[in-house]
Formats: C-alpha cells, sequence, structure tokens
C-alpha cells in the first residue's frame, strides 16, 4: 500500500518551491548595479544612434510612390 500524503503539506511545499522559483528570476532580473543599468542603457542609445545614422532617407519633396 502507498504512503499517506497531507495534500495541504503538498501544495504548502509547491507553492514555496514556486515563490522561491519566482524570487530568484527577480533578483536576477533585478539585481543589477546602478552602474551596469547606466551602461546597458547608454550601450542602447549608442546602437540606436548608430542605426539611425544609417538610415537611408528618401529624397527631400519626393512624396509619389514608387509605380511599377
Amino acid at each position: 500500500m502507498g504512503d499517506v500524503v497531507n495534500l495541504n503539506q503538498f501544495r504548502k511545499q509547491r507553492r514555496r518551491r514556486e515563490e522561491e522559483r519566482r524570487a530568484a528570476e527577480n533578483r536576477r532580473r533585478a539585481g543589477r548595479t546602478k552602474s551596469e543599468r547606466v551602461e546597458a542603457r547608454l550601450e542602447i542609445e549608442r546602437r540606436d544612434r548608430t542605426l539611425d545614422d544609417k538610415r537611408l532617407d528618401p529624397p527631400e519633396g519626393d512624396d509619389t510612390p514608387e509605380a511599377g
């Protein structure tokens, strides 16, 4: 015959494991120093600026769509 399992204890253990997993994920995501956050923001801005500089814009005053 199988072991008797208290479902309330089983549910509590499962909930604790889930909460610990979620807490670990939050620590990983938000656990950066201020300098790391600033550096990441500056890197994103540099990347966006580089991409914008390479953008090919249509000539000024050319509002007509390309006809084929």
